[in-house]
């Protein structure tokens, strides 16, 4: 079988599927033996439910509406445990969080972020990464992590403009 060149890069896309992602990290957690408590599978679930970055205290208001004792520690460590097991993404420039499509995976990608309607899209390419990688080698440079976030207008908001709705 013959492979696409997006297949021969590693670049795909993926589906908004909250009911696999979060069987995906439950799933992650059982085989890694981490514990995935009933606060940080809520808080898992939020950023699942969501198709565009939640920000903590969003988070803490929707689990207050349900909880009513939730407190700013109680979600920071819930992320902090999601982050530290690559279960979700920080973006780090709107200081918001999205859930990772590669939940059994190391790895950094670079988000696209749309700067009217605030979507992020992974841009699943190991191209990008590697490149980042190869350059700062080159340079004598010890990379620890990679935060790549291009900000501009997705082509939904760009049609919109075009169209005079925006």
């Amino acid at each position: 079988m013959q492979r696409t060149p997006s297949q021969r890069h590693g670049r795909h896309t993926h589906r908004h599927d909250a009911k696999a992602f979060i069987g995906a990290v439950s799933s992650a957690c059982e085989l890694r033996g981490l514990r995935l408590t009933p606060l940080r599978l809520r808080v898992l679930e939020l950023i699942a439910a969501e198709e565009k970055p939640v920000k903590a205290y969003d988070l803490l208001d929707r689990l207050k509406d349900e909880h009513g004792s939730a407190a700013p520690p109680t979600v920071y460590r819930a992320l902090d445990f999601l982050l530290e097991n690559r279960f979700i993404h920080k973006l780090e420039s709107i200081n918001a969080y999205v859930g990772c499509h590669h939940p059994n995976e190391a790895h950094q990608v670079p988000f696209l972020i749309c700067d009217v309607c605030s979507a992020a899209v992974e841009v699943c390419d190991e191209r990008v990464s590697k490149l980042l990688t190869e350059q700062a080698k080159e340079r004598g440079f010890r990379p620890r992590a990679q935060t790549l976030e291009v900000h501009g207008i997705c082509a939904g908001c760009r049609a919109a403009v075009a169209q005079g709705q925006g």
